[in-house]
């Protein structure tokens, strides 16, 4: 393979990335520019003209998708298979080092991977234990509180007690969780990543053999990284190894579940000597949608900076209409849907976003009276349904006996007369003895501890797992789950239940037989089964919709990145919905809400809808609200205002009003101004109410929180 052919099609901006000779890159790729292209031929460039061996290129991407598709892409481009190197997620990554080095790691060699809903029962036995309520102390929320402080690096030992009721409570429910979980030999998503990078920090040998081995590392979505991912890192490459960041600081929208958009933005600090490339042409959509989501972008000031163009013309304008209310607003979305297709357009082109999921009843509601297929993508994928964790459960019972989290959720399903107090004996007993469910209720069984209905009932499910465990050396993975489906009852239980939630309970399972025989195990030296398990907890990570018929698809706007589409709606774009209410206070939420916005924006290709309602019922209340200010932000000229007589014209009437109203025309002031007053101090001007000297103005003081003042009075001076 030459040069030519890894530079081929290539433009300007994507060959300088590949090429660049720089021990540290940073690659801004602007949204639809092209960046796993960039990427998957910088390491064929590597690999081919540098010379440098696969087996020292590490490559991250945050889902087992992209990971697939890039090892796929260069194994395609290069004509060789490269399976040695690592490619994959970091969740991925860390477990493949916590199973090379589980000893050092401290975990037990068969350490199983709890999902989120198991974590969230572990928790749940935690809080028993403790006796807390769990009305007042919701398990969901340990749960994330958990999560957090893992994704920051934290672990309970770094917490010093307080006086805050609430944070002595979530350290309890902490070190609980941390004893169960070191006990039971399990370990969660978040903690994968910690257990990861506290084997290096606690293992210097480890360390230099992996800093040694990898001396060029490329991280995909670099934007998306939390802080233990981009401590990790930063250790990993030492003073040796060569970084490759490609990402998006524009397209930064996950902060809440732990994302940094400072480790994007601090990147050429920490890595000394970094050269940027910007790739700004954009392969995707027309020049009328990229004009709006820059001039979008614009307005946030913590930015690395970038302007998105295109070559391929204009494109049609942005519509914008003002609904009378939600209902309104989905009965045009549903008709200009049934237009599109009537035009012979597929309906999975065709998206619609929405900043909160409780936007979707009304718009599900009209798309079924107007009879149009739609999916809500993100939905419950296949190995998060009930029948198949049930089934799962028994087979990591089969695996382990002593998995707890597994037993619990199993040892009645099918009901087989075991009742809640039987369990709660059970537990207690596990407690006080420090041992597993499984050696609990064997325990109370020999001993003849129990009545004798529930004794012969918990027998017969130990008697039951027994059998199947005794029988996993002799059959392949397939027949295994087949055995875990038919004597456990679970497939007959569902043939029992009536309509087609049964049969499609009934079908999932065989499906799931179905991907047990096509399993291909990493080493085929080994057990087959629990690599089939980590495989299936490691993809529970991703979120992915079916694909399997012609549907319109319904998203947040969360979800929908990394894709795009022909023809894109973007719902409820109003002041307090989109940008949410709760980002006002915080001008840190709000530059994430623009940033939200700009990737809505990017991901129509061809026509973007954008609609507001005067008036929207929406958490239990109705609510009358100003257009958006992302939409104040578009450039008039790429704006045509949708009339309810179904004719097209420059925003003259409501949504120009709505502009204007809310804007502060006249008053000298602008929103997101810093301002000062002599009695509150410095703030921020978040909205305006009218124009002139007696318009009232919004102001988020950083002492005396937010203030409404009138502005002939306030004596508010720009800073």
């Amino acid at each position: 393979m030459d040069v030519t052919s890894i530079l081929k099609n290539l433009n300007a901006a994507q060959e300088e990335a590949v090429t660049s000779d720089k021990k540290h890159l940073l690659v801004l790729a602007g949204a639809g520019s092209g960046k796993t292209r960039v990427l998957v031929h910088r390491i064929a460039w590597k690999i081919q003209v540098d010379n440098v061996s696969p087996y020292s290129i590490l490559a991250v991407t945050f889902t087992n998708k992209a990971s697939r598709e890039m090892r796929e892409r260069i194994d395609e481009l290069l004509g060789m298979s490269l399976r040695g190197m690592w490619v994959g997620t970091f969740h991925g990554l860390a477990h493949r080092l916590l199973k090379a080095h589980w000893r050092d790691a401290k975990l037990p060699e068969n350490f199983q991977i709890l999902d989120s809903d198991d974590q969230l029962r572990l928790v749940k036995r935690v809080m028993r234990s403790m006796d807390l309520d769990e009305q007042r102390w919701p398990p969901k929320q340990a749960q994330w509180w958990i999560n957090g402080q893992k994704d920051e690096g934290l672990r309970s030992t770094h917490f010093q007690e307080g006086g805050d009721p609430f944070i002595a409570t979530m350290l309890r429910i902490y070190r609980g969780y941390e004893e169960t979980c070191d006990r039971l030999g399990v370990i969660d998503f978040a903690e994968l990543l910690l257990r990861a990078l506290e084997l290096w920090k606690h293992n210097p040998q480890v360390l230099e053999h992996y800093q040694q081995r990898f001396q060029h590392i490329l991280v995909d979505e670099f934007q998306d990284t939390n802080a233990v991912q981009y401590a990790w890192l930063r250790l990993l490459a030492g003073k040796v190894s060569a970084m490759t960041a490609v990402g998006d600081d524009d397209q930064s929208i996950y902060g809440w579940r732990g994302a940094k958009v400072e480790n994007i933005l601090s990147y050429e600090r920490d890595f000394v000597g970094t050269h940027t490339v910007k790739l700004e042409q954009n392969y995707r959509s027309t020049s009328n949608i990229l004009l709006a989501a820059n001039a979008v972008i614009a307005k946030n000031s913590e930015r690395l900076g970038k302007s998105l163009w295109t070559d391929s013309g204009d494109g049609e304008p942005i519509a914008l209409y003002a609904a009378f209310n939600e209902y309104d607003e989905s009965r045009y979305i549903a008709d200009r849907l049934q237009s599109w297709v009537s035009d012979g357009n597929r309906r999975e082109d065709a998206a619609i976003l929405y900043r909160s999921n409780a936007q979707s009843r009304v718009l599900e509601a009209a798309l079924l009276q107007a009879e149009i297929p739609y999916r809500i993508y993100g939905g419950q994928r296949f190995y998060e349904r009930l029948e198949i964790k049930n089934a799962l459960s028994y087979l990591r019972l089969m695996l382990n006996c002593h998995d707890d989290v597994a037993f619990e959720r199993v040892v009645n399903v099918p009901p087989r007369g075991i009742g809640d107090r039987t369990l709660e004996l059970v537990r207690e007993l596990s407690r006080a003895n420090t041992s597993s469910l499984w050696t609990a209720a064997c325990v109370l069984v020999d001993e003849k501890r129990l009545a004798a209905r529930a004794s012969n009932a918990i027998a017969g499910f130990l008697q039951l797992i027994n059998e199947m465990s005794g029988q996993l050396d002799e059959l392949p993975l397939f027949e295994q789950a087949e055995n875990a489906i038919q004597y456990s009852g679970l497939i007959e239980m569902h043939r029992r239940e009536k309509g087609e939630r049964g049969q499609a309970r009934v079908e999932n399972l065989e499906e799931l037989i179905g991907a047990c025989r096509n399993f291909e195990p990493e080493d085929k030296d080994l057990p087959t089964l629990p690599q089939f398990l980590d495989q299936v907890a490691l993809d529970s990570g991703d979120r992915q919709a079916d694909e399997d018929q012609d549907a319109v698809q319904l998203m947040t706007l969360h979800s929908a990145k990394g894709l795009e589409f022909p023809l894109v709606f973007i719902a409820g774009v109003e002041e307090n919905l989109f940008p949410h209410k709760m980002s006002l206070d915080e001008p840190g939420r709000l530059e994430e809400e623009r940033r939200l916005a700009y990737v809505g924006i990017t991901r129509a290709m061809q026509k973007l809808y954008l609609t507001f309602a005067e008036s929207r019922s929406i958490y239990g209340s109705e609510s009358f609200n100003s257009v958006s200010r992302f939409v104040r932000d578009i450039p008039k000229e790429v704006i045509e205002e949708v009339r309810l007589q179904n004719t097209i014209a420059r925003p003259t009437s409501y949504a120009a009003s709505a502009i204007r109203s809310d804007q502060g025309d006249d008053t000298g002031f602008q929103l997101g101004q810093q301002v000062n007053h002599t009695v509150y101090g410095e703030g921020v001007i978040l909205n305006f109410e009218g124009n002139g000297p007696r318009a009232r103005v919004h102001v988020r003081f950083e002492q005396a929180g937010t203030k409404i003042l009138i502005l002939a009075s306030a004596n508010l001076a720009a800073i």
